[in-house]
């Protein structure tokens, strides 16, 4: 069984980079080939052997709760037209033994305001922060199940982290500190959005975390930081100063749903690897004159 049951999801953003599709539907609802963004990061969660999954929303955010509730006329319709396979699909979204929560975020103060709403939720033990906007993908073990393993190990909070280019780096929270073992680093250093000339290293944090319920202490003490908001990465460098916190370098490829580009990667290269439409959308782009 897994050490950690719980995955928090902070999906209260108001997806700005996607409008006009984001002023009625949620930016995580948003489909890659035929599943919402937050399918994807539920399913990770799931896959490492959580068993509770928490989403902190804002008041736009209902087709979220929506789509995790049961749909007792949708089965039903599919029952009665005999169509198992979509049935099975729908029923799929929460397996049964999951329990889903959803706490709203009264103001949008930042990610690590968010993940303090869970508190309550969480309780006093470890639990993963998925961020949808990342989806990560790896044919092998989830980025999630990856990290619980190295907290089973060290008993420690785990940051997930990838190389970025020195430039991008006012994007990131950047971490740094010496290997303690291939692909895993102490992180003695962690800044929210550096300049390229301020930050630590190319070591950039993604949208993945093990925590440990010390974090929730040190965020209530966060004051606001970098864009007017109280960040994770904040309560992380508080929370070094009282224990361990690691940067764990995953195996898989992130895409960045957030923006346009790294949403539209995604869903090509996805749609690449779909098992009923992988062959026709293959010769579909061989026929492009690109």
């Amino acid at each position: 069984m897994s050490s950690v049951k719980t995955a928090v999801f902070p999906v209260a953003g108001l997806g700005t980079r996607f409008l006009p599709a984001t002023k009625s539907v949620a930016k995580e609802m948003l489909t890659i080939v035929d599943k919402p963004l937050i399918q994807y990061g539920a399913e990770e969660a799931l896959e490492a052997g959580i068993t509770k999954l928490v989403f902190i929303v804002g008041r736009t955010k209902n087709s979220i709760i929506d789509h995790f509730d049961k749909a007792y006329e949708l089965e039903n319709e599919l029952q009665l037209r005999g169509k198992d396979k979509l049935l099975k699909v729908v029923q799929e979204v929460v397996p049964d033994g999951i329990d889903c929560v959803f706490i709203r975020q009264p103001e949008a103060l930042g990610l690590g305001h968010a993940v303090l709403c869970a508190e309550a939720a969480v309780g006093d033990e470890p639990f993963a922060v998925i961020l949808p906007d990342d989806l990560i993908h790896n044919e092998e073990e989830s980025c999630v199940k990856q990290m619980v393993g190295v907290f089973d190990k060290y008993q420690a909070s785990i940051i997930g982290t990838q190389t970025v280019d020195i430039e991008e780096s006012h994007k990131y929270g950047m971490i740094a500190g010496p290997e303690v073992e291939p692909g895993l680093a102490r992180v003695d250093e962690i800044v929210e959005k550096p300049s390229p000339a301020e930050s630590p290293s190319d070591q950039a944090v993604v949208g993945r975390y093990i925590l440990t319920p010390a974090i929730f202490e040190k965020l209530k003490k966060t004051e606001r930081g970098a864009g007017g908001e109280i960040q994770l990465t904040d309560g992380i460098a508080a929370l070094r100063t009282q224990e361990q916190v690691y940067g764990y370098s995953f195996k898989g490829k992130r895409y960045d749903c957030g923006s346009k580009l790294g949403y539209l990667q995604a869903t090509v290269e996805l749609a690449l690897e779909h098992e009923e439409l992988a062959g026709p959308f293959r010769d579909y782009l061989k026929q492009l004159d690109i």
